[in-house]
């Protein structure tokens, strides 16, 4: 019998992020990500990418 599942593609996530936030700054995040049509972890990715790209353009 078959795995059963989604099947795997080439950039895989593999590790999980549990996350606090208050209430204003989840709302702010699910309107961004309706406006944008994405999900809520692509919205986080996105914004670590863009804050690290600052901080390398510091140094």
């Amino acid at each position: 019998m078959g795995k059963t599942g989604r099947p795997k593609g080439n950039n895989n996530k593999e590790c999980i992020c549990s996350i606090r936030m208050d209430k204003p700054t989840i709302k702010r995040l699910e309107v961004y990500c309706e406006k944008m049509g994405i999900l809520k972890s692509q919205a986080i990715r996105e914004a670590i990418n863009i804050l690290t790209l600052d901080e390398n353009t510091k140094h």
